[in-house]
């Protein structure tokens, strides 16, 4: 659990690790990393330890790199649609269930 917030802290505040001399490179390459394989990352990050030991204390302990990873993978989603693309398309749908259905009755009929 130490060297996941060790990890943490190289990628997410490389500040706190100013003495250290590749905090910088760490850090620059997870800059680089697209939002799903960052949230992919914290969240296997934060899922094996409570794997190899399930106690509450592993738990909380993984408990922010999970919600980090996790924050990641709803970034990675992207933003919420609006209310006239979603009628646009609900409307797109059903005028193509309805030519469908009128092709099947124009079939039988012949």
């Amino acid at each position: 659990m130490l060297l996941n917030a060790f990890i943490l802290f190289l990628c997410e505040a490389p500040f706190c690790c100013q003495f250290i001399e590749f905090a910088n490179a760490v850090s620059a390459r997870a800059d680089k990393l697209r939002a799903w394989q960052k949230a992919a990352f914290y969240c296997g990050m934060a899922v094996f330890p409570v794997m190899l030991s399930l106690t509450l204390t592993t738990l909380f302990g993984n408990a922010i790199a999970f919600a980090t990873g996790v924050l990641y993978g709803l970034s990675a989603l992207g933003k919420k649609g609006d209310a006239i693309s979603y009628a646009r398309i609900h409307q797109q749908q059903k005028q193509m269930d309805e030519e469908k259905l009128t092709g099947c009755l124009e079939g039988q009929a012949l």
